[in-house]
C-alpha cells in the first residue's frame, strides 16, 4: 500500500510537471503571436496618416467676416470627410496678404508637411496697383519654394481678377498672371477662383469683396471641382 501511495504520489508530480510545461508553451504562443501583431498595427497606422493640404492665402481663404467653419477651406475638408478621404486641411490664409507678405512667411509655413498645396494671392496686390511683373515674381518665387521643400507636392494655384476701374491693359496683364505660372510650373488651375460671386451683391459682404457664408459655399465648388481630380 504504501508503494502504491509512493506511485500515486510520482504520477501526481508528473502530471502537475507537464501541467505546467503546456501553460508556459501557451502563454509563449500568445506572446509570440501578438508580437507579430504589433509592426502589422504600426503600418495600418502609417498607411492611413492623413495626408496635409494647405490652403495659403489672403482674407478670402481666411474667412473674413464669416465663421471659421463657413470659409471655403472648411467647406472642402466637410467635403472630404463626407467621401471618407484621408485628408486634413490646413487654413494658412492671412487677412491682407500681399504675394509680397506670402513669399516671405512660406519657409515658416513649410516647416510642417503639405502633401497638395492650395495658393490663393494677388488679389490685394492687384486692389493696390502693384506692378503685375512683381505680383507674378512674388508668387512664382513662393511655388519654387514649395516645389524645392516638397518635390512631391501636388500644386493648385486659385487665379484672381481685377475690377475694370484698374484699367483694361492692368486687369488683362493681371488675369494672366495665373494661367502663365499654372502652365510652367505644372499646377492644377482654378480658372477664377469668385467665378459666380465676384461682382454678385447677395453673396457678398458690404464692402462687396468678401463673400457670404452662400458666396464661400459657391467658392468651395470651383475649388472643389479641381482639387477633387487630384486626391
Amino acid at each position: 500500500m504504501k508503494g502504491m501511495r509512493i506511485v500515486k504520489g510520482i504520477l501526481s508530480m508528473v502530471f502537475l510537471f507537464f501541467i505546467i510545461l503546456l501553460s508556459s508553451c501557451s502563454d509563449k504562443s500568445t506572446n509570440n503571436k501578438a508580437k507579430s501583431k504589433e509592426p502589422e498595427a504600426a503600418n495600418n497606422t502609417a498607411k492611413t496618416k492623413a495626408k496635409t493640404i494647405l490652403f495659403y492665402g489672403n482674407s478670402l481663404t481666411a474667412g473674413y467676416g464669416v465663421e471659421p467653419s463657413q470659409a471655403f477651406p472648411a467647406l472642402i475638408q466637410q467635403k472630404i470627410d463626407s467621401m471618407n478621404l484621408s485628408y486634413k486641411v490646413v487654413n494658412a490664409g492671412v487677412s491682407g496678404e500681399t504675394s509680397s507678405g506670402g513669399n516671405s512667411r512660406i519657409d515658416w509655413i513649410l516647416k510642417q508637411p503639405v502633401d497638395v498645396f492650395v495658393l490663393e494671392l494677388g488679389a490685394n496686390d492687384g486692389l493696390r496697383g502693384i506692378p503685375v511683373t512683381e505680383t507674378k515674381k512674388n508668387l512664382q518665387s513662393i511655388i519654387s519654394k514649395v516645389k524645392a521643400k516638397y518635390p512631391h507636392v501636388k500644386l493648385v494655384l486659385a487665379g484672381m481678377q481685377v475690377p475694370p476701374n484698374m484699367g483694361q491693359t492692368y486687369a488683362r496683364s493681371f488675369q494672366s498672371i495665373y494661367p502663365e505660372l499654372a502652365q510652367a510650373n505644372n499646377m492644377a488651375l482654378i480658372p477664377f477662383l469668385l467665378q459666380g460671386v465676384g461682382g454678385e451683391a447677395k453673396l457678398n459682404q458690404q464692402d462687396g469683396i468678401h463673400p457670404t457664408p452662400e458666396g464661400h459655399q459657391i467658392v468651395a465648388a470651383n475649388v472643389w471641382q479641381i482639387v477633387k481630380g487630384i486626391l
